[in-house]
């Protein structure tokens, strides 16, 4: 069991069919715990109803609500989704929200010191002082796992770029790779972008997600590809937090970066065949998808 923390936005996605917990790092914590691993998540909700259900939700999960900070001045975060005929969303966030103000106090700077791991992403870095709560962890120098999440307006290469010089592992989607070739001036192939990427920010890993395609994984310096998994999606919200944090799960455990991409899809399938971003991982199921 490794010690992980996510830090970053905890909110609630208002789909068409209701209102379910999110925000990519609290989604990854919540993977994370299902597959096994100490989560912890450090966040910023309101003194309002929708924080104290998030509260709620995070015991039932198992999840710790050690590091979870309650805001006087700011209501909990929220996000209109969309969904299009094929499961896709798009976003509307709310702000400014209790997120957009986290800090990292001294005990949670005492866990941080014993992490193995520190995950993180661009959105929440959109306010000055959750930005900086977020680098004074990743100046600890653990393994920092970037997950790149650009959401207009918010997906300014000023944060990215600071963002992938303290990461360690960095994820993103195929959309963010023609953005990020053109910031930086890679070549937007998958296999030239990694590699490219990776030398230029002196990377360990870089992780292309593709939706249905799969998934691309450049790992200590080898090139790994996955065809992905065709099935029936009731919508993508969460799809790639857990993928993210499958991946992560078993890269720490030191298991075979091509059986990890396989595992990492895998999860990322079954949770799109799922309402929510958070359903209740079915190993079973998991294992055979696509068999």
């Amino acid at each position: 069991m490794h010690k992980i923390i996510c830090i970053g936005e905890v909110l609630w996605d208002a789909l068409p069919h209701g209102l379910f917990l999110g925000g990519a790092p609290f989604n990854v914590a919540a993977h994370l715990k299902m597959l096994g691993e100490h989560s912890e998540m450090i966040s910023r909700v309101g003194k309002d109803t929708l924080g104290d259900q998030i509260k709620k939700r995070m015991k039932t999960a198992g999840l710790s609500t050690e590091y979870l900070q309650t805001d006087l001045s700011y209501q909990t975060g929220i996000v209109e989704v969309e969904l299009d005929t094929n499961g896709n969303a798009s976003y509307e966030i709310v702000q400014p929200v209790a997120w957009d103000f986290v800090e990292v106090n001294k005990k949670a700077l005492n866990f941080a010191k014993n992490a193995d791991a520190i995950i993180f992403g661009s959105l929440a870095q959109r306010h000055p002082i959750t930005e900086e709560a977020i680098h004074n962890l990743l100046d600890l120098k653990k393994f920092n796992v970037f997950d790149v999440n650009l959401r207009p307006p918010f997906d300014e290469e000023l944060i990215v770029r600071r963002s992938l010089q303290k990461a360690t592992l960095v994820k993103l989607n195929d959309d963010e790779v023609k953005v990020l070739s053109k910031w930086f001036k890679i070549f937007d192939d998958h296999h030239q972008f990694c590699k490219l990427l990776s030398v230029k920010f002196k990377l360990d890993g870089v992780c292309i997600t593709r939706g249905a395609n799969g998934a691309a994984l450049f790992y200590e310096g080898k090139f790994y590809e996955h065809p992905g998994f065709k099935v029936d999606v009731k919508d993508t919200v969460g799809s790639g937090d857990s993928f993210l944090a499958a991946l992560l799960s078993k890269l720490l455990n030191k298991i075979n970066p091509a059986e990890a991409l396989d595992f990492a899809n895998r999860v990322g399938a079954f949770v799109a065949q799922n309402n929510g971003a958070t359903p209740k991982l079915n190993f079973d199921i998991i294992e055979n998808i696509g068999k």
